[in-house]
């Protein structure tokens, strides 16, 4: 658990360093580039762990993340849109008081965290629990979502970090991304 924990720190790290680089998003000079890419399906942990990855983003695991850590990082060019997942140890503690504790140590670590929700789901049959927070720093904006379920005992955590200058269409792309997630 408390790898896990490390590891979900890691990511919020990155991801907030990379939401916050002072960088102007460059999708607007694309030409609708990253639009006409299709959404694709991605299979993890052995095919028992599906979701919909969304346009534009493309797996970054060589670059962020590893297969020992078994962390797969998936990200737009700039970074500021990305979805993290990872396939933690086997646990016995129940989702809610997981996600209970990550929003604590959340807190702890960003005193102007903002928690929208933190909720029992239902994905594909499979209990989970989900936790949307909106995160402020350097006077940028971003929207997170983490997913936590478990998969043949082991915890699953899957972050999405979206630009949460719309928080609506931030929260609605990553509900997108949620219903999409099968376990088996």
């Amino acid at each position: 658990m408390r790898n896990l924990v490390k590891y979900a720190g890691i990511g919020l790290l990155v991801l907030g360093l990379a939401a916050c680089d002072q960088k102007k998003d460059e999708a607007a000079n694309d030409n609708g580039a990253s639009a006409s890419q299709s959404a694709q399906t991605v299979a993890l942990m052995d095919g028992k762990l599906r979701f919909t990855l969304p346009p534009g983003l493309s797996d970054k695991s060589g670059k962020l993340g590893s297969q020992s850590t078994n962390m797969h990082v998936y990200a737009d060019e700039s970074g500021a849109r990305a979805i993290i997942v990872i396939a933690g140890e086997p646990t016995n503690e129940a989702l809610d008081v997981l996600a209970q504790r990550m929003e604590q140590q959340q807190r702890n670590r960003d005193p102007q965290l903002q928690v929208v929700s933190n909720k029992a789901v239902t994905l594909g049959g499979e209990p989970a629990q989900q936790l949307d927070t909106v995160i402020s720093a350097n006077n940028q904006t971003s929207w997170s979502s983490v997913v936590l379920a478990k998969v043949d005992g082991k915890l699953m955590t899957m972050q999405i970090t979206l630009p949460g200058d719309n928080q609506q269409q931030a929260q609605s792309d990553a509900e997108t991304v949620v219903k999409s997630i099968t376990l088996k």
